[in-house]
Protein backbone atom coordinates (compact mmCIF):
# COMPACT_ATOMS: atom_id res chain seq x y z
CA UNK A 1 0.00 0.00 0.00
CA UNK A 2 2.50 2.20 0.88
CA UNK A 3 4.12 2.17 -2.29
CA UNK A 4 1.12 2.81 -4.49
CA UNK A 5 0.67 6.05 -2.02
CA UNK A 6 4.41 7.10 -2.94
CA UNK A 7 3.76 6.27 -7.00
CA UNK A 8 0.61 8.49 -6.71
CA UNK A 9 2.16 11.26 -5.10
CA UNK A 10 4.79 11.44 -8.01
CA UNK A 11 2.23 11.61 -10.61
CA UNK A 12 0.79 13.91 -8.69
CA UNK A 13 3.86 16.47 -8.30
CA UNK A 14 4.72 16.20 -12.22
CA UNK A 15 5.06 18.59 -14.20
CA UNK A 16 1.77 19.26 -16.60
CA UNK A 17 2.06 19.28 -20.44
CA UNK A 18 2.72 22.17 -22.10
CA UNK A 19 0.74 23.50 -24.80
CA UNK A 20 0.64 21.40 -28.50
CA UNK A 21 3.02 23.99 -31.31
CA UNK A 22 0.79 25.74 -33.08
CA UNK A 23 0.26 24.44 -36.82
CA UNK A 24 1.05 27.46 -38.17
CA UNK A 25 3.98 30.18 -38.33
CA UNK A 26 2.98 33.10 -40.42
CA UNK A 27 6.25 35.22 -41.24
CA UNK A 28 5.63 37.96 -43.30
CA UNK A 29 8.75 39.20 -45.68
CA UNK A 30 9.15 42.30 -47.47
CA UNK A 31 10.06 41.83 -51.20
CA UNK A 32 14.18 41.25 -51.22
CA UNK A 33 14.31 39.39 -47.95
CA UNK A 34 15.49 35.99 -48.29
CA UNK A 35 14.94 33.48 -45.57
CA UNK A 36 15.63 30.56 -47.79
CA UNK A 37 18.13 29.19 -45.18
CA UNK A 38 15.98 30.35 -41.97
CA UNK A 39 12.93 28.25 -43.44
CA UNK A 40 15.14 24.63 -44.33
CA UNK A 41 16.49 25.12 -40.15
CA UNK A 42 12.85 25.43 -39.38
CA UNK A 43 11.15 22.71 -41.29
CA UNK A 44 13.88 20.66 -39.59
CA UNK A 45 13.38 21.85 -35.83
CA UNK A 46 9.88 22.53 -36.02
CA UNK A 47 8.11 19.52 -38.40
CA UNK A 48 4.73 19.76 -36.64
CA UNK A 49 4.67 23.60 -36.93
CA UNK A 50 4.71 24.91 -41.04
CA UNK A 51 6.00 28.14 -41.78
CA UNK A 52 3.31 30.10 -44.25
CA UNK A 53 6.03 32.70 -45.82
CA UNK A 54 3.57 35.85 -46.81
CA UNK A 55 5.05 38.47 -49.00
CA UNK A 56 4.47 42.42 -47.22
CA UNK A 57 5.13 45.90 -48.38
CA UNK A 58 6.75 48.25 -46.63
CA UNK A 59 4.23 50.84 -46.49
CA UNK A 60 1.71 48.15 -44.61
CA UNK A 61 4.34 46.44 -42.52
CA UNK A 62 3.62 47.60 -38.86
CA UNK A 63 -0.08 47.01 -39.61
CA UNK A 64 -0.10 43.96 -40.79
CA UNK A 65 1.85 42.55 -37.42
CA UNK A 66 -0.20 45.22 -35.36
CA UNK A 67 -3.28 43.31 -37.23
CA UNK A 68 -1.98 40.08 -36.37
CA UNK A 69 -1.91 38.79 -40.05
CA UNK A 70 1.61 37.97 -39.41
CA UNK A 71 3.42 36.07 -36.02
CA UNK A 72 6.90 38.04 -36.90
CA UNK A 73 7.99 39.62 -39.89
CA UNK A 74 11.37 40.80 -41.97
CA UNK A 75 10.66 44.80 -42.65
CA UNK A 76 12.73 46.99 -44.08
CA UNK A 77 13.63 50.10 -41.41
CA UNK A 78 12.85 52.23 -40.42
CA UNK A 79 9.51 51.00 -38.37
CA UNK A 80 7.47 53.20 -35.69
CA UNK A 81 8.30 50.55 -32.90
CA UNK A 82 5.71 51.12 -30.56
CA UNK A 83 4.62 47.97 -29.53
CA UNK A 84 6.95 45.96 -31.08
CA UNK A 85 10.49 44.23 -30.42
CA UNK A 86 12.85 44.62 -33.60
CA UNK A 87 16.18 42.74 -33.92
CA UNK A 88 18.37 44.56 -36.80
CA UNK A 89 19.88 41.85 -39.10
CA UNK A 90 21.71 43.57 -42.18
CA UNK A 91 22.08 46.69 -44.31
CA UNK A 92 22.09 46.36 -47.62
CA UNK A 93 24.41 47.41 -50.20
CA UNK A 94 22.09 50.25 -52.70
CA UNK A 95 23.00 49.85 -56.30
CA UNK A 96 22.61 52.35 -59.49
CA UNK A 97 20.12 50.30 -62.16
CA UNK A 98 20.67 51.56 -66.21
CA UNK A 99 20.30 50.34 -69.56
CA UNK A 100 23.35 48.12 -70.66
CA UNK A 101 24.64 50.57 -73.55
CA UNK A 102 25.02 53.08 -70.73
CA UNK A 103 28.29 54.54 -69.93
CA UNK A 104 27.92 54.06 -66.48
CA UNK A 105 28.39 50.15 -67.06
CA UNK A 106 32.43 50.78 -67.08
CA UNK A 107 32.88 51.49 -63.69
CA UNK A 108 33.11 48.44 -61.23
CA UNK A 109 31.32 51.02 -58.51
CA UNK A 110 29.89 54.39 -58.78
CA UNK A 111 29.72 57.67 -56.79
CA UNK A 112 26.93 60.41 -56.62
CA UNK A 113 28.99 62.67 -58.67
CA UNK A 114 29.04 59.80 -61.28
CA UNK A 115 25.34 60.42 -61.91
CA UNK A 116 25.29 63.84 -62.49
CA UNK A 117 23.17 64.75 -65.40
CA UNK A 118 21.46 61.17 -65.42
CA UNK A 119 17.28 61.07 -64.93
CA UNK A 120 16.41 59.96 -61.29
CA UNK A 121 13.37 57.22 -61.49
CA UNK A 122 11.86 57.27 -58.19
CA UNK A 123 8.90 54.51 -58.09
CA UNK A 124 6.21 54.83 -56.11
CA UNK A 125 7.26 51.76 -53.65
CA UNK A 126 10.58 52.96 -53.50
CA UNK A 127 12.07 51.91 -50.40
CA UNK A 128 14.95 54.33 -50.76
CA UNK A 129 13.80 58.01 -51.54
CA UNK A 130 17.53 58.52 -52.67
CA UNK A 131 18.36 62.37 -52.65
CA UNK A 132 21.72 62.73 -55.41
CA UNK A 133 22.75 65.70 -56.47
CA UNK A 134 22.82 67.17 -59.96
CA UNK A 135 20.78 64.23 -61.41
CA UNK A 136 17.59 65.53 -63.23
CA UNK A 137 13.66 64.59 -62.49
CA UNK A 138 11.91 62.68 -64.89
CA UNK A 139 9.45 64.22 -67.01
CA UNK A 140 7.13 61.39 -66.81
CA UNK A 141 5.05 60.07 -63.91
CA UNK A 142 6.16 57.69 -61.49
CA UNK A 143 6.32 53.87 -61.78
CA UNK A 144 3.50 52.26 -60.12
CA UNK A 145 6.27 49.77 -58.82
CA UNK A 146 10.03 48.92 -58.64
CA UNK A 147 9.63 46.36 -61.50
CA UNK A 148 8.01 48.85 -63.79
CA UNK A 149 11.04 51.77 -62.94
CA UNK A 150 13.35 48.26 -63.95
CA UNK A 151 11.74 48.33 -66.95
CA UNK A 152 11.84 52.01 -68.16
CA UNK A 153 15.29 51.85 -66.96
CA UNK A 154 16.07 49.45 -69.52
CA UNK A 155 14.27 51.49 -72.41
CA UNK A 156 17.76 54.19 -71.29
CA UNK A 157 15.30 56.99 -70.00
CA UNK A 158 16.99 57.20 -66.66
CA UNK A 159 18.44 55.51 -64.01
CA UNK A 160 17.14 54.10 -59.91
CA UNK A 161 18.75 53.43 -57.23
CA UNK A 162 17.69 50.42 -55.03
CA UNK A 163 18.71 47.93 -52.35
CA UNK A 164 20.72 45.19 -54.54
CA UNK A 165 18.59 42.44 -53.37
CA UNK A 166 16.01 44.12 -55.29
CA UNK A 167 17.94 44.86 -58.32
CA UNK A 168 18.72 41.06 -58.21
CA UNK A 169 14.66 40.13 -57.83
CA UNK A 170 13.81 42.08 -60.87
CA UNK A 171 17.03 41.66 -63.19
CA UNK A 172 16.51 41.56 -66.51
CA UNK A 173 18.78 41.12 -69.65
CA UNK A 174 18.96 44.42 -70.75
CA UNK A 175 19.20 46.50 -67.53
CA UNK A 176 22.91 45.78 -65.55
CA UNK A 177 23.51 47.34 -62.14
CA UNK A 178 26.96 48.80 -60.06
CA UNK A 179 27.09 49.35 -55.92
CA UNK A 180 26.99 53.34 -54.96
CA UNK A 181 29.01 53.85 -52.86
CA UNK A 182 27.74 56.88 -50.06
CA UNK A 183 24.01 55.60 -51.48
CA UNK A 184 20.99 55.14 -49.03
CA UNK A 185 21.26 51.91 -47.27
CA UNK A 186 17.97 49.84 -46.45
CA UNK A 187 18.40 47.90 -43.19
CA UNK A 188 15.87 44.76 -42.98
CA UNK A 189 15.03 43.82 -39.59
CA UNK A 190 13.00 40.67 -37.83
CA UNK A 191 10.04 42.25 -36.26
CA UNK A 192 7.12 41.14 -34.21
CA UNK A 193 4.35 42.28 -31.67
CA UNK A 194 6.03 42.58 -28.16
CA UNK A 195 2.76 40.98 -26.53
CA UNK A 196 2.75 37.88 -28.72
CA UNK A 197 6.20 36.67 -27.78
CA UNK A 198 4.93 32.92 -28.87
CA UNK A 199 7.51 29.98 -28.77
CA UNK A 200 7.09 29.96 -32.67
CA UNK A 201 8.38 33.38 -32.31
CA UNK A 202 11.17 32.54 -30.19
CA UNK A 203 12.23 29.63 -32.06
CA UNK A 204 12.81 31.71 -35.43
CA UNK A 205 14.32 34.14 -33.00
CA UNK A 206 16.81 31.56 -32.31
CA UNK A 207 17.19 30.39 -36.06
CA UNK A 208 18.22 33.85 -36.73
CA UNK A 209 20.23 34.21 -34.25
CA UNK A 210 22.48 31.01 -34.99
CA UNK A 211 21.23 29.06 -32.15
CA UNK A 212 22.10 25.42 -31.99
CA UNK A 213 18.87 22.90 -31.14
CA UNK A 214 20.16 22.35 -27.36
CA UNK A 215 21.32 26.06 -26.36
CA UNK A 216 19.42 28.28 -24.30
CA UNK A 217 18.47 32.13 -25.24
CA UNK A 218 21.19 34.96 -24.97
Amino acid sequence: MARRDRSSRTRDVSAPAGPPPAEVFRLGAVAGATPGKWISLWRERMPRTRLELLEIAPTSQRDRLLAGSVDAALVRLPIDKTDLHVIPLYDEVPVVVFSNDSTLSVAEELSPADLSGEVLIIAEDDVLQPAVPETVAPGFAAPADTKAAVELAATGVGILIVPMSLARLHHRKDVAYRPLSGGPVSSVALVWVAERTTPEVEAFIGIVRGRSVNSSRS
